[in-house]
């Protein structure tokens, strides 16, 4: 609803606005007023976030929600990730392969990255 206002009251004022010039004076010349433009977006309404990125919600956190420390696993799952990322965008950035040989070395890459966050994970629970 405080959208649809703020819409309202930008385009009313938009209208609202006098100005133009005339163009030759009075030398055959006519009024030209300004151009009126209403942009409609898709947007969502929710009474608890603001479109502004402020948090008004129960209860206040500092962060807009609840902070928490990572844990060694998610670290290392992190670090994982990133290390394997950065394989992965070299490999797709050498030129000396084939389109062919690209794809599989990423494909084989993925598969690497994966077998290693579940062994990561059996690893930490299992300790």
């Amino acid at each position: 609803m405080m959208i649809v206002l703020l819409s309202l009251a930008l385009v009313t004022g938009a209208s609202a606005q006098r100005g133009g010039h005339f163009s030759g004076g009075y030398h055959g010349g006519g009024f030209v007023g300004p151009r009126t433009t209403v942009v409609v977006g898709a947007g969502y309404y929710s009474p608890f976030y603001s479109p502004w990125g402020f948090y008004y919600g129960y209860p206040l956190y500092p962060y807009g929600e609840a902070y928490h420390r990572p844990t060694r696993l998610d670290i290392q799952v992190s670090d994982i990730k990133n290390d394997y990322a950065d394989k992965i965008s070299s490999v797709k950035l050498d030129n000396t392969l084939s389109g062919k040989e690209r794809r599989q070395k990423v494909r084989q890459l993925r598969r690497e990255r994966d077998e290693t966050i579940l062994q990561a994970r059996k690893d930490y629970y299992k300790s």
